[in-house]
This record gives C-alpha cells, structure tokens and sequence, in this order.
C-alpha cells in the first residue's frame, strides 16, 4: 500500500493523461474532423481535474506545498478548460472568436501562475515538478499565440504537452525500478526520501496555510476576465468567460476550507470573500441571455463589503503587512464597483481588476518561495506583532491555546467570523427591492445565495465539528432560509402574486427561530440579539410574501440585523487574535444549574501529542482531574496520592456508595514491593489476565500503603476490597508512568450510560474537570469485565460485572492456571 502511494503521489498518472489528451487533440487540429470530439474532451479533462484536486488536497496535508499548488492550479485549469470545450462542442461559442474570447483569459493565468511554479521549482531543486509546469506554461503561451497569428501552429503547443508526458514517464520508470530494487536503483530526481525528510524538516517549524497560493491563482484568474477585455486582448464579456469565473468561485470555497484546515481564519474568511465577488461576476455574465441590458448593482452591499474587507485587512496586517495592504486592492474593488451601476461591464473596476491580477502574481510569487526557500523573501511578517508586544490593553494570542475548539478536539478552526460576515452582507444585500417586471435585473442573488447561504452552511458545518451545536443549528437554519427567500423573491419565482405557501414556510421558519432565541438565552447576550434580530427579518420576509410590507420596514430590519452581526464579527475576530474580552459576546441572560457549564473551558489536548499527555501529567500532579481515553471507554481520574484530587472527582460526579472508585497502575513492577501481600495464584492470574479490559477485584490490605494513597484510600473500593486494573492502551499506561497509580471512574454522572467520545465527557462533566485528553471515538463501546478475586485461593472467581471480556476467556486463564 505504502509502494503504491508512493509511486502515485508524485506526479500523478492523470496529469501525463490529460497531458496526452491534449497533445492528441492538438495534434489533429488541422484535420477536418477532430479526433477527439469537444464535448468528450472537455468531460474527460474535467474528470481528470477532480483526480488532480483529489492529489493536490492529499498531499496538501503532508506539507508538499509545490506540488500541491500544481496540482490545485492544473486542476481549475483543467475544469474550466474542459467546460469551454463542452461549451464549444454543444454549439454555445458559435465561431472562432468566442472559442478565442473565452479561452484567452484563462490561457494568460495559467501561463504566467506556471511560469511562477516553474521558477520557484528550479530555484529549490524540484526539476522534474519545475519542468512539468514550464511545459505546461510554455503550450498555454503558444495556444495564446495561435489565437492571435496563423503562423504559430497547434503542433507547438502539442510538443510542449508531449514534453510533460516524456518527463511523467521518466518519473515513473523511476519510481518503478526503486521499489523493484528495493531502493538500491534510483534514477536522477525520482528518490523521494531526500524531500520527505525536508519537508518533514519544515513542517516542525509551525504551521503554515499551503493553500494560500492556490487562492491567490484564483484570484489571478478572475481578474484576468475582466482585465482582458479593458486591456482589447479580449472582444467581449459573455457565457463564454463563466467556465472560469465560477470554476474559480468553486474552488475558492475549497480552499475557504482547507484554510480552516490549515488554522488560518483570515485567509480563510478573504479567500470566502473572494469567491462571491466570483460567482457575481459568472452572475452578470450570465444574465445577458435572458435580458438584453446589463444588470445594475445595490450600492448598499458593495459599501459594506468594501468595509468587511478593511477590517480583515486590517487584522490581517498584524499577521503579515504585505498580505494587509493586499486586501486593499479588494477595498478599492468594491468601491469602484459601488461607483459604477453597471459594476463588472465598465472600466473603473475592470482597471481594478488588472491591478488586482499584477498584485495576485507577486503575492503568489512570494507565498510559494517562502513556504520552499530557506532564505525568505521580507514582508514584514511580526512587525506589528512586536509593536504590540509593549502594549498592555492589546495582547496577541499565541500558542497552543489559538485554535482551542469549544467542545473536544477539532481539526479546524473556528469560522464564526465568516459567518457573521455573510448575515452582515446577506442582510444589506435586501434593501434592493427590485422591479418585479424584470426580478432579476438587480444582482441580488449572488449575494443573498452565496454569502448569505452557502457560506453560512460551510460556517455551520465547522462550527458542528468544533462541537458548537446550538450555533451550528442557527448558521445551517439562517443559510436555508436565505437561499430560499432568495430565489424566491429575487429570482422572481412566484412572480407578483404573494403566495400562501410562502407565507406558511416562512411561519414555520419563524417558530423554529422562535426556539433558537429561547435557546440562546443560555448562551450569551450577543447571540441573542442576534437571533431576535434575525425575527425582524423573518418577519420583513412574511411581509413581503402576503403583500403588506410596510415602506421603510426592510431598511430598518436591515440596519439592525445589520449591526447585530457586525458587532457579532468584531468580537469573533477580536477573540480569535486577542487575548482577553475587548469586544465581548457577554454572559447567559439566564443561568440555571447545569446549564452553560462550556462558559469556563477545560482543556482540550490532543492525545496523538506526547506533550499533551506531558501536560495532563502535570495537572494531575498538581491535584487536578482529567477525562482520558482508554481500551475502552473514557474514564475520570486523579492521582492517588493527592487525596483531594480523588475526594474532588469522587464529588463531581456524584459517586455511589455502591459503585467505588478503582485504582489503575501502568504495570505489576509497580505492585512489587507488596508482592508478598498477595497469594502466588493471585499474582500469577494477574499476570496472566493483564494488561486487558478486565479489572480483577481483590482483597483490600497493607498492599495499598505501598502506593502512597493516604487519605485519598477511604474513596477508592469498600472496606474489604479494591478492584485493580492495568489497561490495554498505550496513552493511559504512559500516563500512569509519568504521574504513578491513578484512582478511576466512569467519566459521566452516576446512573448514565458510559461516554464513548471526548466531547461527551465535557458535554456530561461540564466545567467539573480540569482538561480532557481527546481521542475521538472509543474503540470499544462497552466497559471493562469485573472479576471477583476475593475467593480465587479455593478456586473461585465471580463477576461483578460482564463487559467486553466474555466470562468463558476469564475463567479459562484461571483453569489454565490450575492445571498441574
């Protein structure tokens, strides 16, 4: 298995494939009839562009940065490319000047952002990753070329395609003697464990977002359609250029994701900013076909976006000013496009855009060096960061601590910024009427349906995993009901006649919103206010649907929703830099017993980590309690010599009398010095029987001093016996290696069923533990088997309590052990 993703990670076989394809396709170009038809070239390229994002993301998460940008970049070329072939091929680009005008503008960025990968590959030693790209680069030159002039031929940019096959072949003959030899044969630039050790090298000096390049191409690609047709190398705006706009805005949203998978919540938030100016752009592109004027802009929107985008650039130049002052470029792209009515079809934003495509270029240029080259390229990255060092009101969060997630361990940072940044823009987006003759004239829909919904379900499902659930359900709820309304009264779907059934759905939504505002009551005062602001809305929309919407109604619902959620983002961005409340979100209005135990956060430490198992070590020493995985379920423990440790934990979960806490030790070496305490078949069953999901119950004595238990013996077993365990799993045993024998219960209250996941611990312990070692899942869903040793002399065992160990396996040691 190893052998195969080895020799498939790099290069993948699909980019010698699509290779081949096209160097098929431009080879027969001067023939009559194609050799591969249009339409199965182009969804044949697309299929293969989802391979290459597939190979791209994988080897993302390995810390294979250049690769993965020409993966992620080949791939949107790929897809766009092939939906203008299948364009083409259906008859919609109707002559030779449409096939140039939509293809053109993609050509020009995927040369240039090859061109950039090729040198920063042969800068830093990648040759055949570096020769693949420039060959790539140098057929997107020539195809431009042959656009424009008859005496560039197509067979060029056949050779160039060509070149990238021969260079994908000798990689994998390479590859495939080095595993046949067994790694005694290598040919030049195919052994892959120089690279890996590198990368492995860079990836220990801190994290890093990989994806960002990728959406800075993005940003190059959409700023080349519009920038083409100011600078004359294009003829038109029309169907043709969406392929490109929208295959941008896709992606764009991908890696929206993936940064959150890198734990960068800015770049995250910019690059889902950026795809709605992309899929309004596909928008204004596409509404020519059903009316013949150009679509107008609602000014409102673009002031606002224009002032989200200044606030992330200004958070984002305390990261890195280079990356701040870029976003300015996007400042000034939704002033130009407030300025203009006809917005993306006129000049001033067009000149923008050209602007915006040179900046992408540099900004990709700098990115994929610095991730590479030892020798970094300046841009001021902690400048700001050491100003505010000496500040006593302002403190960076740092550390470990900068992602923690709400509710166990999540592999993605939080995205309630971009959240509230979309009900900000969703909300302002609706003071737009429109005219019901022509409901789609206004660009409306993008805005309400991409950020006020799409995004706002990629914020709730990130918020679901960070374990955030009431907010999760109002991020996911609010995105349902913007996509709704939004078609529906912008896209004139019920014309002008109000409908009933409108009114109902929405009544529905509306009780279900109802609910939320009860619920957040508990939560804080911000969400509050957010959700109640969010009724004056539903109640605008339940207005509008019955035909008696007051004048004036929808700006004042619009403003306050509006400023609700602005204030909501402040903080969220705020807390996610800052250390301390500058802007906060404020306490339950409500407080009962039991409810809002998440306000005060234990820890939540990853257990793959050495240093969280270190860390809750200390804790424990220090007289805490922690939730810990197990062999089987999650169990709370404390040191046993720290008594009011173990009195804590014997409290916090209301512990029965008839269900005694156990005492847990790593191994039998720890018990030797009370060996003589115990009966020779005793200590041979325990022998035998650990380390297992099986707690042996046995006769309480003097053996119990050896462990230092003190005071703390009076909460662990009954006055006559202590049941005693060495478990079968290697994070529990280390720890008790490092802190000594732990005292152990069940991580749940008394009476409840077992907790089989790290967030259950939290969720049933609330802020009664002091961290949690997290997991994910348990491995097994039933506790551990209690045997009874207390009579084991005369040959007799009994069972407390069956659990994943059957009774036939226990009894079958002990018979094993009495055999002569």
């Amino acid at each position: 298995g190893q052998s195969l993703q080895a020799l498939s990670f790099f290069p993948p076989p699909w980019s010698h494939t699509g290779s081949l394809l096209l160097a098929v396709h431009f080879y027969s170009l001067p023939r009559a009839a194609p050799l591969i038809p249009s339409t199965a070239l182009g969804v044949l390229l697309l299929i293969l562009s989802s391979l290459l994002a597939y190979a791209g993301i994988r080897r993302s998460l390995r810390n294979a940065s250049l690769f993965s940008s020409l993966c992620l970049t080949m791939s949107v070329f790929w897809s766009g490319y092939g939906v203008v072939f299948i364009l083409g091929g259906q008859g919609v680009l109707n002559d030779t000047g449409d096939f140039r005008n939509a293809l053109v503008p993609g050509l020009v960025t995927f040369t240039l952002a090859l061109f950039i990968i090729a040198v920063v590959g042969f800068l830093c030693r990648e040759v055949i990753l570096a020769m693949i790209a420039s060959a790539v680069s140098l057929a997107s030159a020539h195809e431009v070329a042959t656009h424009y002039s008859t005496a560039f031929g197509s067979s060029a940019v056949a050779c160039n395609y060509m070149i990238v096959c021969l260079v994908g072949g000798y990689f994998a003959l390479g590859r495939i003697l080095y595993l046949l030899t067994k790694e005694k044969i290598a040919l030049p630039g195919t052994d892959l464990a120089k690279k890996k050790t590198h990368e492995q090298m860079q990836s220990t000096r801190g994290s890093m977002n990989h994806f960002a390049v990728s959406g800075l191409i993005l940003n190059m690609l959409s700023a080349s359609v519009f920038g083409c047709r100011l600078l004359d190398v294009t003829g038109k705006l029309f169907i043709g250029q969406v392929p490109w706009l929208w295959a941008a805005g896709i992606y764009q949203i991908g890696i929206c994701i993936l940064s959150y998978r890198a734990m960068d919540v800015l770049m995250a938030t910019f690059f889902g900013f950026t795809s709605i100016l992309k899929f309004a752009g596909g928008y204004c592109l596409l509404y020519p076909i059903w009316q013949p004027e150009e679509p107008s802009f609602p000014t409102p929107f673009l002031v606002v976006f224009s002032i989200l985008f200044a606030v992330l650039a200004l958070f984002l130049t305390l990261k890195s000013p280079v990356d701040g002052l870029y976003l300015l470029f996007y400042v000034a792209y939704c002033i130009a496009l407030a300025c203009r009515p006809k917005g993306f079809f006129e000049g001033g934003p067009q000149g923008v855009d050209v602007a915006i495509f040179v900046a992408s270029a540099l900004m990709t240029l700098i990115h994929l060096y610095n991730v590479k080259a030892s020798a970094k390229i300046p841009t001021g990255k902690g400048a700001v960061k050491a100003l505010l060092a000496r500040s006593s009101f302002l403190k960076i969060r740092e550390g470990a601590d900068l992602h923690a997630p709400y509710l166990g361990y999540s592999k993605y940072a939080d995205a309630e910024v971009l959240g509230y940044a979309c009900s900000v823009l969703a909300s302002f987006a609706m003071t737009m009427t429109g005219d019901p003759q022509a409901p789609l004239a206004t660009v409306v829909i993008p805005w309400v349906v991409v950020a006020g919904g799409i995004l706002k379900l990629l914020g709730g499902s990130v918020a679901f995993a960070r374990g955030k659930t009431l907010e999760s359900s109002v991020f996911i709820l609010y995105a349902v009901m913007w996509i709704i309304w939004g078609l529906t009264r912008y896209g004139g779907l019920y014309g002008t006649t109000r409908s009933f059934h409108a009114a109902v759905g929405i009544i529905a939504f509306m009780l279900f919103n109802g609910f939320i505002v009860f619920c957040t009551l508990f939560l804080n005062i911000a969400w509050f206010f957010y959700s109640l602001a969010f009724l004056l809305i539903a109640v605008s929309f339940l207005l509008d649907a019955i035909h008696a919407l007051p004048a004036g109604y929808d700006i004042a619902a619009t403003l306050i929703f509006g400023l609700v959620s602005f204030y909501c983002f402040l903080s969220a961005l705020f807390n996610s830099i800052f250390e301390g409340s500058c802007l906060p979100m404020g306490r339950p209005i409500v407080q009962l017993s039991g409810v809002g135990g998440g306000m005060t956060k234990c820890l939540h430490l990853p257990a793959r980590k050495a240093s969280s198992v270190k860390r809750i070590a200390d804790i424990l020493k220090n007289g805490g309690t922690c939730g810990i995985p197990t062999d089987t379920v999650y169990v709370l423990v404390a040191a046993c010599n720290r008594p009011d440790a173990v009195e804590k934990a014997h409290h916090s979960k209301r512990q029965a009398q008839d269900r005694p806490m156990s005492l847990w030790i790593s191994s039998l070496k720890q018990l030797e010095p009370a060996k003589h305490l115990f009966t020779p078949l005793l200590w041979d069953f325990m022998e035998a029987a650990w380390p297992s999901p099986i707690s042996l119950v046995v006769p309480r004595g003097e053996w119990v001093d050896f462990l230092g238990m003190k005071d703390s013996a009076k909460y662990v077993g009954t006055p006559q016996s202590i049941a005693i365990r060495i478990p079968d799993c290697s994070v529990t045993t280390h720890l008790i290696d490092l802190v000594g024998p732990i005292v152990v219960t069940s991580a749940n209250p008394t009476g409840e069923a077992d907790t089989t996941h790290h967030n259950q611990v939290y969720a049933k312990l609330g802020d009664k533990v002091d961290a949690v070692l997290c997991d994910g899942p348990s491995p097994e869903n039933i506790a551990s088997t209690v045997v009874d040793c207390t009579k084991i002399d005369s040959g007799n065992i009994g069972f407390f309590r069956v659990g994943i160990i059957p009774k036939s396996q226990v009894k079958l040691i002990l018979i094993l052990l009495l055999l002569p």
